[in-house]
């Protein structure tokens, strides 16, 4: 018999369960907590990027109307409140730790960037806490500043931390430097590249928000905050930092609008609000501001990287080799010293069987914001390496583009990469193919001849990327130098009637999990999607969890829910064989029926939940009543997305405008649970991408560390009107081989593989004018300035 249509979930393009509440204005972010008696915090923020503090003066903001309390880094030092941890341990090529310099919740004595917070205000209303905050007067002796990622370890350059050497957080090396350089040495070509990835402001669309609330009844806190993992943050707050049991800290991430990252980290805000609660017994709310989340919102990229790559004389990759400059910002952001190192080098062989690869790694501190992990995290980063050294050795070689990838794709798997990691599963070519097909390969020669009739200059761009997203095992992480596991934990617990409630550790922030999750759990039990409801983001009623990154939710957090279903299936099928006297070898569960096997004779879903939870028949001998079970799942390796982009573009070379004509991306998503949520991820991905290529930076000035692109005035956020329509199309795909559910992560895919392909378009098209190479963002300027300096090389 057919199984009902409804049942018929996974792969299915449901509409999102969520989106009634977002669209009706119904939604509860963190802002719309309303707490009894709430006070409201101020940050007063240093406008220097680097002075020492000589004396904070809180006399007349603590007198001003309104004010409940006025703290300052002084006020934490006297309690030992702990600094800000680093989540993950890197070493250097001499086997030496990194630097780990103090992060004060607080500055205290020393401002390190234009932004950090030199002391807390609180008061009745927001308001009343802006007064106050302009009343502080704080004496700074200005230091020189440090701000040029390339010269912060340069020698000479002003010390961000004392205790650091040279501003150099650590040197790391992976991969074989010496067979690298033997293939170098044996190389019929090379190619040589100066890459800066440019520094990006994650712009949510929800700014961060902290609401922390004290009880003396219990000496317990709740905070409620926007973040991506919250049982991480309750670990780092409570056990490093505010020495608090976690049993004591609970904390509460509601509908939160959007992430991409930026919002994974314990920042300095949500302890001190957590902190302040308990001085002023009441709660303590704080909702950044948009000019404020400039400088105080972690970075992401900000790397200068020397890249070169070995070809043999057919265009073979031989061998390659990267030297890359990482800015860390002025402290360790949570995760920030995994981006540049283990989340960047070893997916520097791309698609590719290049035998030999070395990169090495300097992290520079700088008086700037922290950087940290922003969508794709690293993986970004190596692609646009390896992407843009391919593209341009075949335009050096005089080789097909595309060719020159087909010579030297990967084609037998598991294969065992020469940066560490193994590729389970793949099939790049088909998805060149199908890109090639949509984008119109074929006609793109009749296309830019008539740009040309029209006076304008048209080129194609190729990009076929790979990440290792799923972020785990635990077991290599630590080996790598995580202090934390990578595992996640679902609940799924069965009530009476068959209704059907998932608690996860992963925390949705606009990916859809109340619906991808369902969808799930109730293609498995045979119910309605309607009877499934799925809680994250509370470390109150969740067992554990470790939050949402890396495309890491469906293929860690799903098959961790996948597991307790086993469980709850193993456990219905014995209620079910008691129920229909038979042996729990012969159940058979499909569709939401317990049948036993070759016969006629079936029990539904909801008469085993009633039965396991009204016992009047049931094996009390055998087994405990209640059908709620949760599991943990370490997945032994990473899942590898992979696809291909073309993109295709027109400049006008008075200008340097730039005009998208076609964006063609094809992906490799292994088995896809909601095809229609897996392109808005795709969409999204590709927009905040070409916003990298084209229009987005962040710019300090070198002299003084102010931050120049400041506001949306300054730093150019991609509208609909900059992004062209896309064609998106989902490859049939080689499934995972190690998660129940064969899926790959989707989330970041179109924020890495979309940057290399606008670029290697744009310079495709300024060929014919001498122009070898283009820094992001491409802006108009930009192009033309690079247009002026190939025609006039001498000017």
């Amino acid at each position: 018999m057919n199984a009902p249509e409804e049942h018929r979930l996974i792969g299915s393009a449901v509409k999102r369960k969520e989106d009634f509440r977002f669209l009706t204005g119904n939604g509860q972010y963190t802002d719309d907590v309303v707490l009894p008696q709430q006070a409201y915090a101020v940050f007063v923020r240093s406008p220097h990027a680097h002075a020492r503090i000589n004396h904070v003066d809180t006399e007349a903001a603590k007198r001003a109307p309104g004010v409940v309390a006025v703290f300052t880094g002084a006020d934490l030092a006297a309690e030992n409140v702990g600094g800000l941890p680093c989540g993950w341990l890197i070493h250097s090529i001499d086997g030496s730790p990194m630097h780990e310099p103090p992060h004060p919740v607080i500055a205290h004595e020393k401002v390190r960037h234009v932004g950090d917070q030199v002391a807390l205000v609180v008061a009745a209303s927001v308001k009343e806490a802006k007064d106050a905050a302009e009343l502080i007067e704080v004496d700074y002796a200005v230091l020189p500043a440090v701000v040029d990622t390339a010269h912060a370890a340069d020698p000479g350059q002003a010390a961000v931390h004392d205790s650091v050497p040279g501003n150099t957080c650590y040197t790391w090396g992976h991969g074989d430097k010496a067979a690298t350089d033997a293939a170098f040495a044996q190389a019929a070509h090379v190619t040589t590249l100066e890459i800066v990835n440019n520094r990006l402001v994650p712009n949510a669309i929800e700014p961060r928000a902290v609401n922390a609330s004290y009880s003396k009844q219990d000496d317990s806190y709740t905070v409620y905050v926007a973040n991506q993992n919250p049982h991480v943050e309750r670990l780092l707050m409570g056990a490093f930092v505010l020495a608090l049991p976690e049993s004591k800290l609970r904390i509460i991430a509601p509908d939160v609008g959007g992430g991409f990252g930026s919002k994974i980290f314990l920042y300095a805000e949500d302890v001190a609000l957590t902190w302040a609660s308990k001085k002023v017994r009441r709660p303590v709310k704080w909702t950044c501001e948009r000019s404020e989340s400039f400088v105080s919102d972690a970075h992401g990229r900000d790397h200068v990287t020397k890249a070169e790559l070995a070809l043999d004389a057919n265009g073979k990759f031989l061998a390659m080799r990267v030297h890359t400059i990482a800015n860390m910002g002025a402290y360790l952001s949570t995760f920030a010293s995994s981006v540049p190192t283990i989340l960047y080098a070893t997916l520097l062989a791309g698609q590719y069987t290049t035998p030999a690869i070395y990169a090495e790694v300097k992290a520079v501190f700088t008086n700037t914001v922290p950087v940290d992990a922003y969508r794709g995290a690293g993986r970004p980063e190596a692609t646009y390496v390896v992407e843009r050294l391919v593209e341009t050795a075949a335009r050096e070689m005089n080789l097909d583009p595309a060719e020159i990838r087909r010579r030297n794709f990967i084609r037998q798997f598991p294969y065992a990469t020469p940066v560490g990691l193994t590729y389970d599963t793949g099939d790049y070519e088909p998805c060149l193919d199908r890109a090639i097909e949509l984008a119109d390969v074929k006609g793109f020669a009749a296309r830019r001849d008539a740009s040309k009739q029209n006076g304008k200059l048209r080129g194609l761009g190729y990009s076929c990327y790979i990440e290792a997203c799923g972020l785990a095992p635990s077991n290599i992480a630590g080996a790598l130098g995580a202090r934390a596991g990578l595992f996640e934990a679902g609940e799924v617990r069965v009530h009476p009637t068959g209704t059907v409630t998932v608690f996860t550790g992963s925390h949705s922030h606009g990916q859809g999990h109340e619906t991808t999750f369902a969808q799930v759990v109730a293609d498995r039990l045979g119910v309605p999607i309607e009877n499934v409801e799925i809680v994250h983001g509370d470390t109150g009623r969740i067992p554990f969890g470790m939050g949402t990154y890396g495309s890491r939710s469906i293929a860690v957090g799903g098959s961790a829910i996948m597991k307790a279903l086993d469980k709850i299936e193993a456990k219905a099928k014995q209620i079910a064989a008691h129920l229909l006297e038979a042996s729990a070898d012969d159940i058979e569960f499909k569709d939401g029926i317990f049948r036993v096997a070759g016969t006629d004779r079936t029990k539904t879903f909801a008469d085993v939940s009633l039965a396991a939870y009204v016992p009047h028949n049931y094996p009390l001998d055998k087994l405990e009543p209640g059908l709620d079970e949760n599991a943990f799942y370490d997945p032994s390796n990473f899942t590898y997305p992979a696809g291909a982009y073309i993109c295709e573009v027109e400049v006008d070379p008075e200008t340097g405008e730039t005009s998208f004509e076609r964006f063609t991306a094809v992906d490799d998503f292994g088995n896809v649970i909601n095809p229609m949520i897996v392109e808005g991820q795709v969409h999204g991905g590709l927009g905040q991408g070409i916003g990298q290529a084209m229009l987005e930076h962040c710019i300090y000035d070198k002299d003084t560390g102010q931050l120049l692109s400041g506001s949306y005035m300054d730093y150019a956020m991609p509208r609909a009107s900059d992004l062209p329509s896309f064609t998106v199309e989902t490859a049939k795909g080689t499934p995972c081989t190690h998660n129940p559910l064969g899926v790959k992560g989707c989330g970041e895919a179109g924020a890495i593989g979309s940057p290399p392909a606008v670029i290697n378009a744009i310079l495709d098209a300024l060929s014919p004018l001498g122009v070898k190479d283009l820094q992001m963002p491409a802006s108009p300027h930009r192009v033309w300035s690079a247009i002026q300096a190939a025609q006039n090389p001498k000017s």
